[in-house]
């Protein structure tokens, strides 16, 4: 398959680190001592105080997600018109990132930290929780996980990762990035449907078509903090962005005459308590199976489909970027450790699922930690250490308003679309999958539909140019998939199915 280099296949050398060791600030005296050895923190060139510099970089620049996750999920409702507590989503996204962090450093012995993924965590709200209950939808990502792990253990999941042409797993990322900076401008209001008017445009700007009320402002004064500090390479830009925003929603909640229901889900008003005890109300609440009894099994398969590719194939990328970047590929470029890191991957996957915290997998922000020096699994304990303290200050995660949380997604959503510019453009047997992958993502609000749009195309551009050799077989039982899926509704008719 000529169009699938992989991105990790360029191995340029790995870095030096392997064999150079810093003893400016490093253990001290002689022989390394056992967590030294057990870590091989000066054996790949770096410093405790690296590690731990690196380990609270990763932390700040990530932190974002405690807020983040708390709001995608909770402004949802499931089927039955029920949303989740924020308070208790704080808790959970918490609690599986520290715990999972700290796993991945142990057994994985990466700087590579795990929390609630965004895209996923999008999946979720927008695409599965309205088709059935909240623990039925965190059922179905338990069972997410349960088959990552297997494809893992079996050896599938490099067999699946192979199949997928880089530009469409290159696609999907940007489409995901457009649909999420999307879904930041609907809840801040910046961008409005037009009730009642089919002749016109389906969306607006704010409302009647300008920016009205002190919520708007608070929004667009955060969408240019957050590009402001991208652009300035300020780390922890989002999250630094997201306090000083809410600061000032809040000082202008306290002085203006501002009605709670302008602001939307959460009013920016300063908590009686900082500090409280975590609620792991929503720790178990989940049922593996219930889904099956809410909808169809092939939407059902196409749901854990898109799960399945959504964490394989952003987990490959971060995990190959990621020890690039520290220096730790081998001469053949391969990552230390895969398939222990992978399967903790997936176990993220079943843990957030548990926890009701959604699916939790890799974050590429952990780059921040490897710019600070760290090498080695120990900056996740730093890192697991910190989420693990961020239990107990659930409360000042509640009074972010949507108006403040949305220009992350917008900023999250320009990250993600980094990525088209891996698309060769000049491939067009490769390009128009791509871009309708990206455009029908947000255009029909659904990820599945951008998914199944650019699988479908693949195959079919393929084949009308007598290439059809070059699909993989697994491709073709997906489009196979996405083609029932779109045609459900005459299918049904042509069978007399109500």
């Amino acid at each position: 398959m000529p169009e699938q280099p992989e991105q990790p296949e360029q191995p340029e050398q790995p870095e030096q680190p392997e064999q150079i060791e810093d003893k400016t600030d490093g253990p001290r005296g002689g022989a390394p001592g056992a967590v030294d050895r057990f870590f091989r923190i000066s054996a790949r060139g770096s410093t405790y105080a690296r590690e731990i510099r690196g380990g609270f970089a990763t932390f700040f620049t990530m932190a974002y997600i405690l807020v983040l996750n708390p709001i995608i999920l909770g402004s949802a409702k499931d089927k039955f018109g029920d949303q989740l507590d924020p308070a208790q989503l704080v808790t959970v996204t918490a609690l599986v990132a520290a715990v999972m962090t700290v796993i991945m450093g142990v057994g994985g012995n990466l700087p590579l930290a795990l929390a609630a993924g965004l895209g996923l965590n999008a999946v979720v709200a927008f695409q599965i929780a309205p088709l059935m209950s909240w623990p039925d939808a965190m059922g179905l990502i338990f069972l997410e996980g349960l088959l990552i792990c297997v494809l893992v253990v079996t050896g599938l999941r490099e067999a699946v990762m192979h199949a997928l042409p880089a530009a469409l797993k290159h696609a999907i990322s940007v489409g995901i990035g457009l649909f999420i900076a999307f879904i930041g401008f609907i809840d801040a209001g910046f961008a409005t449907r037009i009730p009642g008017d089919t002749g016109s445009v389906p969306v607006q700007l704010g409302l009647g078509g300008r920016l009205v009320g002190w919520p708007a402002l608070v929004f667009c004064f955060g969408l240019l903090l957050t590009v402001a500090l991208l652009a300035r390479k300020v780390r922890g830009a989002i999250l630094v962005s997201i306090v000083v925003t809410t600061v000032l929603a809040v000082v202008i909640d306290g002085l203006a005459d501002i009605k709670a229901a302008a602001w939307g889900l959460t009013e920016p008003s300063v908590p009686d308590d900082v500090v409280a005890s975590p609620d792991f109300g929503l720790v178990g609440a989940f049922s593996p199976f219930g889904a099956f009894e809410q909808i169809g099994v092939i939407t059902l398969v196409l749901l854990v489909f898109t799960l399945i590719l959504s964490d394989f194939f952003d987990t490959m990328g971060t995990v190959v970027g990621i020890s690039s970047e520290a220096g730790l590929l081998d001469e053949r470029g391969r990552v230390p450790n895969l398939g222990r890191v992978l399967l903790i991957d997936g176990a993220a996957a079943v843990a957030g699922g548990a926890a009701s915290a959604s699916s939790s997998t890799s974050y590429i922000e952990s780059a921040a930690g490897v710019g600070e020096g760290a090498r080695t699994g120990f900056a996740n304990l730093v890192t697991g250490s910190l989420f693990a303290l961020a239990l107990f200050f659930a409360p000042l995660a509640t009074v972010v308003p949507a108006q403040a949380a949305a220009p992350a997604l917008v900023a999250v959503g320009f990250l993600l679309m980094a990525q088209v510019r891996y698309i060769d453009w000049e491939r067009w047997d490769l390009a128009i999958p791509a871009f309708l992958t990206v455009v029908v993502m947000p255009f029909t609000y659904s990820i599945t539909n951008g998914i199944g749009a650019g699988f479908l195309a693949y195959v079919v551009i393929k084949t009308v140019l007598g290439k059809a050799r070059d699909v993989h077989w697994l491709l073709w039982g997906a489009a196979a998939l996405f083609l029932v899926y779109f045609a459900i509704d005459p299918l049904e008719q042509l069978l007399g199915v109500k």
